[in-house]
């Protein structure tokens, strides 16, 4: 007979040091995956670079708590308090030297002046050369008159945004152009295959070896233009295969494969050209502001019907450096005037080349001649079989150029290796069916093991080790920052069917070894001489997978080997912990 004094310390001795080891790694796990499903406000997922709102230090992944004191959680409550950020239209009457302008302004009034009130960069017909006199019959005498007029006119607006990070507060005239999205429960992330979205595999195409460095800067460049133009949620890495190729590899959510192939397949080389002399180049270095999601300096501003077809032009201003605006100076200094139409220009036109293709010539003006003029107007066309799909191809053009402008071209052409679309719809439906078959299978191993062994005691160790695994499983895929994807839950289900097979080898060898003369311990030694050698073994086959396909089935190889890994070094030890110290309770 057996007291119950020596049964509660019986019961005390499952609790070894192994069984505490993976007790702590659970609860680190917990921690790790931060579950919070009370977690409400939003997040901000995007925002244009180049905005006020991002200057003052809003980021990506900041968590909004309120809006100009408004409380905010959801998107919804977004939208409606950068609504009121919203300036109304107002008509404005402009007289310069040259003429009397009539025209509506909502948040800018679409030209600047020099200490001198000249005009130097104007997206509406006011002309630029010429000297402002008044604005709605008021008289402008010098720069500081003209600026206490415009913020009479559109005063700046005082934009708190309260975030978990701090109070950001600053005074603008735009709208924090910015995408959110609710806040996440989990630090758990989830690939394209769930989430929706446009996979691209990319190959730079140059003529000199491409180095390790060009693939950063490749990445940096890409990363630019695609947060310029506003997308959320994006991943861009590097990859290679075993022959040494290098690719690049980019997820995009909310984009068309159209939208991805002219915004990441073109390397993107802009040159404005008076001639055959190139005068300036998109980024920064030439083109320090480009004016965008702004409708009094940029957008489509007329559209036309022809026997075939529509035609709309999109134009926006734009802000050259000092250097840019002498060299075009230069450029044009000794060309002749000519008359066309009855206006007067110069003998060249000012040529845009994107990609070596010609994209616009626009007449300079013969007051540009030998000017140094940062500012001038980019305009060019768009077309379509309606009128809304010429507005929406002058739209995608205008876009896909302020871009470029903003962040200049690519290192390299690239070649799309391979392209892949996913709905958020099937997406969704990918991670239900997933979830669903993980656990059918969990729940299947259970029924094995009760009908192989007869015991309940057997199967709630076995369900509670599987369980154990594959949590601890996903919180290091939420330490490492590592999407999950199909390929990746596919890999998670291998290392769990290992998982099961280590299981029952040491449930074989500590049950049905006891007809042998040997104990219990060393019965689980030969159990992990077995398991060992099964886990190099897998080990061994995932490594040719990490750069397998330029990296598309590293996500597999990555959460089977850290699966396995957890599993020889955390679970399994201590499951066999518990079934030694059971077996040896059966005994007594």
């Amino acid at each position: 007979m057996v007291s119950s004094k020596e049964k509660g310390g019986g019961m005390r001795n499952y609790f070894t040091w192994r069984v505490w080891i993976l007790l702590i790694a659970l609860l680190l796990g917990a921690l790790a995956l931060a579950p919070n499903p009370w977690a409400s406000g939003v997040e901000i997922v995007s925002i244009d670079a180049s905005s006020d709102a991002a200057q003052f230090g809003l980021q990506v992944g900041q968590k909004i708590l309120s809006i100009n004191g408004q409380k905010v959680s959801n998107e919804h409550d977004v939208v409606q308090a950068l609504a009121l950020f919203d300036y109304p239209e107002q008509e404005v009457i402009v007289k310069t030297s040259e003429e009397e302008i009539k025209y509506t302004v909502t948040n800018d009034l679409g030209f600047f002046v020099d200490e001198n009130l000249t005009i130097v960069e104007s997206s509406v017909n006011v002309s630029e050369g010429s000297t402002l006199l008044s604005i709605n019959s008021e008289k402008i005498s010098d720069l500081e008159a003209f600026e206490v007029l415009y913020d009479t006119l559109i005063p700046e607006k005082v934009i708190k945004i309260d975030t978990d990070e701090g109070l950001i507060a600053y005074l603008s005239r735009e709208i924090p152009p910015l995408v959110v999205s609710e806040a996440t429960k989990t630090n758990l992330r989830f690939g394209l295959d769930f989430t929706g979205g446009t996979r691209v595999l990319l190959h730079p195409v140059s003529s000199e070896e491409i180095t390790d460095e060009d693939i950063t800067t490749l990445i940096d460049v890409l990363s630019n233009r695609l947060n310029v133009y506003g997308l959320s949620d994006i991943k861009i890495r590097s990859a290679s295969d075993w022959e040494g190729n290098k690719y690049v590899l980019v997820e995009l959510a909310g984009v068309t494969e159209e939208e991805v192939k002219s915004l990441i397949s073109q390397q993107g080389k802009f040159e404005a050209k008076v001639g055959e002399e190139v005068v300036f180049e998109g980024g920064k270095r030439d083109i320090p502001y480009v004016c965008r999601n702004d409708g009094s300096c940029s957008g489509i501003r007329s559209c036309q019907q022809s026997t075939e077809y529509w035609s709309c032009t999109f134009d926006f201003s734009i802000t050259l450096s000092q250097d840019a605006a002498e060299q075009q100076a230069a450029a044009t200094e000794d060309l002749d005037v000519v008359s066309e139409s009855g206006q007067r220009y110069l003998s060249e036109p000012l040529d845009l080349y994107l990609d070596g293709e010609l994209v616009d010539s626009l007449l300079i003006g013969e007051n540009l001649k030998g000017q140094a003029t940062t500012g001038i107007s980019i305009s060019g066309p768009g077309y379509g079989n309606t009128e809304s799909a010429a507005v929406e191809d002058a739209t995608a053009s205008m876009n896909t150029l302020q871009t470029i402008l903003i962040t200049g071209s690519l290192p390299f052409d690239l070649e799309i290796v391979k392209l892949d679309t996913i709905s958020p719809v099937m997406g969704e439906s990918f991670l239900k069916n997933m979830l669903f078959v993980g656990l059918l299978s969990i729940l299947a191993v259970g029924v094995v093991i009760l009908v192989r062994y007869k015991k309940f005691s057997f199967f709630f160790p076995v369900m509670f080790t599987l369980l154990a695994e594959l949590f601890l499983i996903l919180s290091f895929a939420a330490v490492v920052g590592w999407n999950l994807d199909i390929a990746a839950l596919a890999g998670i289900l291998a290392a769990i069917g290992t998982g099961v097979d280590d299981q029952i080898v040491i449930l074989d060898e500590a049950v049905r070894g006891r007809k042998e003369t040997t104990n219990t311990k060393e019965r689980l030694k030969r159990a992990f001489f077995i398991i060992f050698a099964a886990y190099a073994t897998t080990v061994a086959a995932m490594l040719p997978l990490w750069n397998a396909g330029a990296g598309l089935l590293r996500g597999f190889a990555l959460t089977t080997i850290a699966g396995v890994t957890i599993g020889v070094f955390l679970t399994r030890p201590a499951f066999a912990s518990f079934i030694e110290k059971l077996d040896a309770e059966k005994k007594e």
